[in-house]
């Protein structure tokens, strides 16, 4: 085979080492490392030795982003490989043969590297990532707190909408500070809930626990500890999304895309369309496209492929939020997909084209075009007049139709 870059190296990444395959016009070299800072060092001068251009690894779970930042700043061509694509026979794998086997791969470039952000959007990702996690972490501690105040036969949600509001927060620290009566908890009720007294009354009517009002009080300042960081986050993420503000608000008229969705998505793909073929390229990466599985003439199991799972669950909520709006082509395209095939595909379908659309109008810097809740119907006008007169026939009624001024 043509040999594409004839210095070349293979890392076999691991948590304590690494096992790096060194190959030159000269011969073959293999050493190991380990990798902490200085034995990470020591690799990348070890590469540098034999003036190696490009280096390929594992994508094995964090363990090669260390090792891509210093090859980064080296100048050093690095290709981080889906584990997948570079199975070894079983039987005949140890960490050695594993090195061997990718640089080999490497020097005759049967390899592809998988998409790696610049430096700056590598940031960016770890940020808007660990927010979206101290968000889940907040609505796990609310669900938690609504579970004690369940325990203590506490019904506060059943009347108020939002049970850490305004009024249910006040509600809910002088039940922690061992308040009882249910007419004095009432009357913290704000505005709107006011005129819900009664049932108030009815509803913190209970029997709590000292235990329960210190598990209260923990989850309270929990969660406002939590909003604190999360706030904090915002601010950091808004700093540093300064530059895409223009793609932010061209995301944002997509109808259930909000600002922290549009974060997500500049956050996971960045701005640049032109690193992804085309939209359909860039689906089948983030994972919400129908895989291919057919055999011996028979299609068997379409189930999506694993891709970017933060991506993916944002474009799924998004989907999920655009479902319940009215008069728009995504809705329209989710309930006629989930009446077949369920709500699950409905959503990963409309995902897909939320992302099919994001891709088009990044690359071509223009706002969301509304298709109209009849796209579909319009597409195919004759087969549904055809449809819908034959029903009324069937139905018994004398059917005649006249196109409207």
């Amino acid at each position: 085979m043509k040999v594409m870059y004839e210095r070349c190296c293979g890392l076999d990444v691991h948590k304590k080492s690494v096992t790096a395959c060194r190959m030159t016009p000269e011969g073959k070299d293999i050493q190991t490392f380990n990798t902490m800072t200085d034995g990470v060092m020591a690799l990348v001068d070890w590469i540098k030795e034999e003036q190696c251009t490009h280096v390929a690894m594992e994508s094995t779970g964090v363990y090669w982003k260390p090792i891509y930042n210093l090859l980064e700043l080296e100048d050093i061509e690095a290709i981080v490989v889906n584990a997948q694509h570079i199975k070894a026979v079983p039987g005949r794998k140890t960490d050695v043969k594993d090195a061997e086997w990718l640089a080999d791969l490497l020097k005759h470039g049967l390899l592809q590297g998988s998409y790696i952000p610049t430096r700056e959007q590598r940031e960016l990702r770890e940020l808007v990532r660990y927010r979206r996690s101290l968000v889940e972490e907040r609505t796990r501690e609310v669900n938690r707190l609504q579970k004690v105040l369940e325990g203590a036969n506490i019904k506060l949600s059943s009347v108020a909408s939002d049970v850490l509001g305004k009024s249910g927060r006040m509600m809910l620290e002088a039940l922690a500070n061992g308040q009882e009566d249910p007419k004095v908890l009432a009357q913290f009720a704000q505005r709107r809930l006011k005129n819900k007294k009664a049932e108030l009354e009815r509803a913190l009517k209970g029997l709590m626990g000292s235990h329960q009002r210190m598990m209260l009080r923990m989850q309270l300042g929990h969660i406002d500890d939590l909003s604190e960081r999360i706030a904090e986050m915002d601010n950091e993420v808004q700093e540093r999304m300064r530059p895409f503000e223009e793609d932010l608000a061209l995301l944002d008229t997509i109808p259930g895309v909000g600002l922290r969705t549009a974060e997500a998505i500049i956050a996971e793909i960045g701005n640049d369309m032109s690193r992804f073929p085309s939209a359909a390229h860039l689906c089948s990466w983030a994972g919400i496209a129908p895989g291919n599985h057919e055999s011996a003439g028979k299609r068997k199991s379409g189930k999506t492929r694993k891709g970017n799972k933060k991506l993916k669950s944002a474009l799924t909520e998004a989907a999920r939020a655009v479902a319940r709006t009215k008069d728009t082509y995504l809705s329209s395209q989710y309930h006629r997909i989930a009446a077949r095939r369920g709500k699950n595909r409905g959503a990963v379908a409309v995902a897909h084209s939320i992302l099919t659309s994001a891709y088009h109008m990044l690359q071509r810097r223009e706002p969301y075009r509304e298709l109209g809740p009849t796209y579909f119907d319009e597409r195919k006008k004759e087969v549904v007049t055809r449809q819908a007169i034959k029903r009324l026939e069937d139905l018994g009624y004398d059917v005649t139709i006249e196109p409207t001024a």
